[in-house]
């Protein structure tokens, strides 16, 4: 019997969304499904750092005592440095065709690589909360029910998001990269045209420490990314120039994070005691008050958070699933499995959300500089690994094969870590604990540089010379077979 109109219609729109909603969750990447150019790398992270939180990043420096033109200044550095680090992960990502935190088995081991997973989970449930207190604000103005709805509503929104998957990511960045560059162009000029530029700059007091403080502030977001950069170059075609891979993801990653952090220093120096609490209210405000405008700025506001936080529960999905495989075995997921983990990171966020919604400034600022104590070792330890001694050459079955030639526990990569996680406590300067060398330095956090370079150099001692697991040339997955089109991890 020929197939009614209807009929075809209802399998063209299923055919769509299937086309639309992403396949595959941490195996590998086939070539025959690569697609996109490093470019893409630049418009998703532009869009993912064009939004509030990056602002209160940068405004966090004046709000704890620095002035305005030092402050941009060491921010623009810490955005420099972190970049560079987050991009170069980034370039992995066409190479191996994975999720970042997969190659970290090849360091850490298959099992062994659950250490940093977990505090991975832990960043992202923590981003995923500050995201959501400001995106509530935004959306609880924008449909009068409230933050703690608004809370609710975006973090469902973000869930959907996320489970859709990869392309959709992208797409949301390219859109959020030039509505909220459009929004942040007319809020700057709002900002100048109620304060005067050279004023806000004329304090030309240089403190050292929180010169640091800005430094770090910067370079532990940056930081924060990479551990998930990868999962969003995998998808690039193998051929990729990991030059160009690095290079626009550096170019996005700091323009969006710089242009939104100067104007939060900007608007903190302008606004004083104003912006403390206020933060989405005063930007806002900023638009001129007409009610078009205002929930233009709210729902722009909305949309920058949704592309960063989609992020952040995409990739707590992702790391979710590496940590749970590497005891399990399974790489592929069904519909129904992916949809239960995302939810649990949706869940787990937006209870940390409600419950610390009261208290964010200062929550978040000692969040950002704690997570970067357990983020840097973890970068150091996976770089000189992957250009340095493997030198781009990893085995990708044996990144799921316990039994493998990278085993299932890595001890000199734990090891390392774990120096490099307590090699840092004595320089590290939080609210909740303050290190014994932070006085004798006048106040300044410099555990992140201590937290790259001792780990990166007792790494490549210890493990320079031990390369029996180091393939003499990249060896990849196998290419799915049509019985067999997503192909899985051994059980």
């Amino acid at each position: 019997m020929p197939e009614s109109p209807a009929s075809r219609d209802s399998h063209d729109s299923r055919d769509a969304l299937d086309s639309l909603v992403e396949k595959r969750s941490i195996d590998v990447v086939p070539d025959a499904e690569r697609h996109g150019t490093a470019f893409s790398q630049f418009t998703l992270w532009l869009g993912a750092n064009l939004q509030i939180t990056a602002v209160v990043t940068g405004a966090l420096a004046i709000v704890f005592g620095a002035g305005a033109f030092w402050s941009i200044i060491a921010l623009l550095l810490g955005n420099l440095l972190g970049g560079a680090v987050m991009a170069l992960h980034s370039a992995q990502g066409p190479r191996l065709g994975l999720p970042q935190m997969i190659s970290s088995r090849a360091q850490f081991g298959v099992r062994g690589a659950i250490v940093p997973l977990l505090l991975v989970i832990v960043m992202y449930v923590g981003f995923f909360a500050s995201g959501s207190v400001l995106a509530g604000q935004a959306v609880g103005e924008l449909t009068h029910l409230g933050d703690t709805t608004g809370i609710i509503l975006f973090a469902l929104i973000t869930g959907v998001a996320a489970a859709v998957g990869y392309r959709l990511i992208h797409t949301l960045g390219r859109i959020a990269g030039v509505v909220c560059a459009l929004a942040f162009v007319y809020l700057g000029i709002r900002l100048l045209d109620r304060t005067d530029l050279a004023t806000l700059l004329h304090d030309r007091t240089f403190d050292f420490p929180l010169f640091l403080l800005a430094v770090s502030l910067s370079a532990s977001w940056q930081l924060a990314f990479g551990p998930y950069v990868a999962d969003y170059s995998r998808y690039l075609p193998r051929t990729t120039s990991p030059k160009a891979t690095f290079s626009w993801t550096l170019a996005g990653t700091v323009l969006g994070s710089q242009w939104s952090m100067t104007f939060g220093a900007l608007a903190a120096a302008a606004a004083g005691h104003a912006f403390v609490g206020n933060e989405v209210s005063y930007i806002v405000g900023l638009g001129g008050g007409a009610a078009v405008i205002t929930s233009l700025l709210y729902f722009v506001i909305a949309l920058g958070k949704l592309t960063i936080n989609v992020l952040n529960t995409y990739g707590g999905f992702m790391s979710m699933v590496t940590s749970i495989s590497g005891f399990r075995g399974k790489a592929t997921l069904s519909p129904r499995g992916r949809a239960a983990y995302i939810a649990g990171i949706m869940v787990a966020g937006t209870a940390v959300a409600l419950l610390g919604k009261n208290s964010f400034l200062s929550s978040f600022k000692d969040f950002l500089l704690f997570l970067l104590t357990f983020f840097t070792p973890w970068s150091a330890i996976n770089l000189v690994d992957y250009y340095a001694i493997a030198k781009e050459r990893y085995d990708i079955p044996a990144l799921s094969d316990p039994g493998g030639r990278y085993g299932a526990w890595r001890w000199k990569a734990l090891s390392t870590y774990a120096v490099g996680v307590l090699a840092q406590l004595p320089f590290l300067s939080t609210h909740f604990y303050t290190g014994p060398l932070v006085a004798p330095l006048g106040g300044a956090d410099i555990s992140w540089l201590v937290g790259l370079a001792i780990p990166a150099a007792l790494y490549w001692l210890l493990a320079h010379r031990d390369t029996a697991h180091v393939p003499d040339h990249m060896i990849l997955a196998p290419e799915p077979s049509p019985d067999r089109p997503y192909a899985t991890e051994p059980g």
